[in-house]
């Protein structure tokens, strides 16, 4: 239906995706029009903005449907884990081939996810979801220790806390639901629920892909040379292609390939976090109809040009790409190692000095308050780097990473009675 060049973009004004996905579209010659949660000022440049809130999904999708049939759109793209849901609903009553609205929902929904894993008896660790507005230890049994508390719809590692006995868990809860709190999501059960699971020991990869009708195109495997054993789970380096032995990697992607196929999924961008375990198990963590987030996807590129922003775009316009192009490459997450409020970062010019860095990029603002995981939800920045191999590539980001120093300074919170 309509013009396939004009795809509508559903994105949370705050997303750090809106301006990649807009120069994609630019340089592919889509039009694109913006769909978000910011009343004014959502967009510089020829694209066109429309306002919606994600707390009433059924007037939004209603205008969105009215929107895009005004505007002959022919595609719809959703740019985030908050926006995915939507963008299905609003593809489906436009006739557009998407992912079904319930398939989407389960990629968001943990507890979900894991309940329909199970019920196709996809190998995931054991598993109960807690009510985080009653006592919590009578809900958990003993034998799920050491376990990962997690919230049921946020991303990013945030709120995702290790506990390894009842009192951790009780303390956790508490920290949990705070944060819940101050989110306030729409669902109500997103708020006073959470999944606690069976801590799996291993190492972690990441896996980016697109659906094309149900078959999985694996554009990338990262791997995740850091521990992420707890009590956080921080994300910080990513690195491609993987090391780990051919055998192995085609499990992961033959793992992915079933997790969509057990949802329900079948079209675009797919990022899958998995768990390796001791004896090489391949463990699903989550798998979403999105592509990475953050700016990490600027690592990927294609034929020289185009990033995976590119990708998805061309691919909901029926346009083809050039393939990824070879060589090794990574990125550091820059966490947010301590609370304050950030003065400065020294030492970016030595860290961009480093053969092989290609750019270090620092998100956050002079004067804004940095707050550590699990309750915060952004990165200091990222710092990118190409070479020969995984290792060099490796090597590379840790050394820039060590010229950098973060100074902060005290935040301090007025009360007012």
């Amino acid at each position: 239906m309509g013009n396939v060049r004009r795809v509508l973009l559903i994105a949370p004004h705050l997303s750090y995706r809106i301006g990649a996905y807009l120069r994609a579209a630019a340089n592919l010659d889509i039009e694109v029009v913006l769909a978000s949660t910011a009343a004014t000022g959502l967009v510089a440049g020829p694209s066109d903005g429309l306002h919606i809130s994600l707390d009433d999904p059924v007037s939004a999708a209603d205008t969105l449907v009215y929107a895009a049939q005004e505007m002959c759109v022919g595609a719809v793209v959703a740019t985030d884990d908050a926006t995915v849901e939507l963008a299905s609903v609003v593809a489906g009553r436009l006739g557009i081939h998407h992912n079904p609205p319930d398939a989407v929902r389960r990629t968001r929904r943990k507890d979900l996810a894991r309940e329909v894993l199970r019920e196709a008896r996809v190998p995931v660790p054991d598993f109960v979801r807690i009510d985080l507005t009653r006592e919590v230890t009578s809900q958990v049994s003993q034998e799920l220790f050491p376990a990962v508390l997690k919230p049921l719809a946020l991303s990013g590692s945030r709120g995702v806390m290790r506990v390894d006995d009842y009192e951790q868990l009780e303390e956790s809860a508490v920290r949990l639901r705070a944060i819940l709190m101050a989110e306030s999501p729409a669902a109500v059960v997103e708020r006073d629920q959470a999944l606690l699971e069976a801590f799996i020991p291993g190492v972690e990869v990441a896996l980016e892909g697109m659906l094309d009708d149900g078959r999985l195109r694996t554009i990338a495997i990262f791997d995740k040379p850091d521990p992420l054993d707890g009590p956080f789970f921080e994300e910080t380096y990513y690195i491609t292609p993987s090391r780990h032995d051919a055998a192995l990697q085609r499990a992961m992607i033959a793992c992915v390939q079933t997790i969509c196929a057990t949802y329900g999924l079948c079209q675009g961008p797919v990022h899958a976090e998995l768990r390796i375990g001791a004896d090489g198990v391949v463990w699903p963590l989550e798998v979403a109809a999105r592509t990475i987030g953050g700016d990490c996807a600027r690592l990927l590129s294609f034929g020289g040009e185009h990033g995976l922003e590119a990708l998805v775009l061309a691919q909901a316009a029926g346009m083809r790409l050039p393939k990824m192009r070879n060589g090794a490459g990574g990125v550091l997450m820059i966490p947010t190692s301590r609370p304050g409020v950030l003065r400065r970062v020294e030492g970016v010019t030595a860290a961009e000095s480093v053969a092989l860095v290609d750019e270090v990029i620092i998100s956050a603002r002079t004067g804004q308050e940095l707050t550590p995981l699990p309750e915060g939800a952004s990165y200091l920045g990222f710092i990118f780097a190409t070479g020969p191999d995984p290792a060099a590539v490796e090597a590379a980001l840790r050394a820039a990473y060590g010229h950098l120093n973060i100074v902060t300074a005290p935040s301090w919170r007025i009360e007012m009675r």
